[in-house]
C-alpha cells in the first residue's frame, strides 16, 4: 500500500516529517469531505463559496479555511475543467499557502495547484497575483483556470506587456490578476 508520508519524507528529507505529518492530516480531512462536496449542486457549491468569504471577513483564519476551501476547490476543478487534483497535488497547494516552494516538472500539474492557495487567499479581498514567465502562460492560465475561480465566485485580471494604464488598473483590481514578473516589477515602481 501507498504511504504518501514515506514517500514525501523520503524526498524531502527527515527535517520536514512532522510537516509532512499535518499536510497528510490536512490531505486525510480534505478526502473525507470529498463526497459531501460531490453531493452537492453547482448553487450550493457557490453559495459555500461566498460563505468561506463572509467566515473569513467575520474573523476565522484562512488556515481554518484550508480543509474545506481546498475540497471546494478540487470539486468546482473536476465540474469545470474535467481534473481532480491528488493528494500530492493539495499538498503541494499547502506547501505554497504556508509560502514554500513546491518544485514540480513539467506536466506534474503546478498550474491546478496554484488554483488551491489562489482561491483560499483571494478570500482576503486583497488581491492575489500569480506570476508567470511570459505573457503567454499568464493569458492561458488565466483563461483555464479562470474557468474554475470564476465559477467559485472570484473575478479573474490578466496584465499583458502592451496592455494600457486604465486596463492594467481594471485588472489589478481583480479577485486574482495573472501577468509576469518584469510586468508586475515595472507597474510596481511605475505607481
Amino acid at each position: 500500500m501507498f504511504n504518501l508520508g514515506s514517500f514525501l519524507s523520503t524526498i524531502l528529507g527527515q527535517d520536514n516529517t512532522k510537516k509532512l505529518r499535518e499536510f497528510s492530516h490536512q490531505v486525510e480531512k480534505i478526502n473525507n469531505v470529498e463526497q459531501e462536496f460531490e453531493n452537492k449542486s453547482s448553487d450550493e457549491l457557490k453559495l459555500y463559496a461566498s460563505k468561506l468569504k463572509e467566515r473569513h471577513s467575520n474573523g476565522e483564519e484562512l488556515d481554518s479555511l484550508l480543509v474545506e476551501s481546498f475540497a471546494l476547490v478540487r470539486e468546482a476543478a473536476k465540474r469545470t475543467l474535467g481534473q481532480r487534483h491528488f493528494d500530492v497535488q493539495l499538498i503541494g497547494g499547502m506547501i505554497l499557502h504556508n509560502g514554500g516552494i513546491a518544485e514540480m516538472k513539467t506536466g506534474e500539474g503546478k498550474t491546478l495547484v496554484a488554483t488551491l492557495p489562489v482561491y483560499l487567499n483571494a478570500l482576503t479581498g486583497r488581491g492575489v497575483h500569480v506570476i508567470t514567465v511570459n505573457d503567454y502562460l499568464a493569458r492561458r492560465d488565466s483563461e483555464w483556470t479562470g474557468e474554475l475561480l470564476k465559477y467559485l465566485g472570484l473575478s479573474i485580471g490578466c496584465i499583458q506587456s502592451q496592455m494600457p494604464p486604465e486596463r492594467r488598473r481594471e485588472n489589478y483590481e481583480c479577485d486574482v490578476t495573472y501577468g509576469t514578473n518584469s510586468e508586475f516589477g515595472f507597474d510596481y515602481l511605475r505607481d
